[in-house]
């Protein structure tokens, strides 16, 4: 997927989180938006994600040169992100069925073996409130790198993982490139970004106006 950013902005109340964002992602790219808590890379991964709308600016998301619609958006995209949330009261299993009812996993992965490629095999019929908030991330991880979609968007991946779930995170994204764009917000890139990237440090478009 390929998103053409033309001078967007985004305006809370009186503050500008930033402004003047101008930038074209290519397919198949892979880029890491980069800045401390608070600079807005959160906020331009919504943006980028159709969830939010910017205050001043364009967006457009194209695939093989069509432009897809805003109400279209959301079956070509998967997101990863701390303010998402899994169903708790759900097993794994029921976790992961219900997603595939919806966006369809790479290589028509099965629920089972979804459960062995993150490592939670042993845990598919528990419910999600028994499990850490490593684990719940390694779910919403296995789901958003392994879905069969064109833009994938990951917001502080590594958080609640590890040393050896990180290690986990880094194979799996680099197993499964998929031909897809890949955007990666981070404070850690590190951690975060395992992948050659174009980087944007969001805080340099921060204006404080009215």
């Amino acid at each position: 997927m390929k998103i053409e950013l033309q001078n967007i902005g985004k305006k809370y109340h009186r503050e500008w989180i930033f402004q003047h964002l101008s930038q074209t992602i290519d397919a198949h790219s892979a880029v890491a938006l980069l800045g401390g808590n608070g600079s807005g890379k959160s906020t331009l991964l919504k943006i980028l994600s159709g969830y939010l709308t910017p205050t001043e600016g364009l967006i457009a998301w194209h695939i093989n040169s069509k432009t897809i619609p805003l109400s279209q958006l959301h079956s070509h995209i998967a997101l990863c992100a701390p303010y998402q949330m899994p169903f708790t009261e759900f097993t794994l299993r029921e976790n992961v069925e219900f997603y595939r009812s919806f966006k369809p996993l790479q290589a028509n992965l099965t629920t089972n073996d979804f459960a062995h490629r993150i490592g939670l095999a042993h845990a598919l019929d528990k419910p999600l409130h028994q499990f850490s908030s490593g684990m719940q991330q390694r779910l919403k991880l296995g789901l958003a790198i392994l879905s069969d979609v064109p833009l994938l968007l990951l917001d502080e991946p590594t958080s609640h993982l590890d040393k050896a779930a990180q290690q986990w995170y880094h194979e799996l994204l680099l197993e499964h490139p998929a031909q897809r764009t890949v955007v990666i917000a981070s404070n850690e890139p590190d951690k975060d970004v395992p992948l050659p990237a174009l980087t944007i440090e969001v805080a340099a478009f921060k204006k404080n106006k009215t």
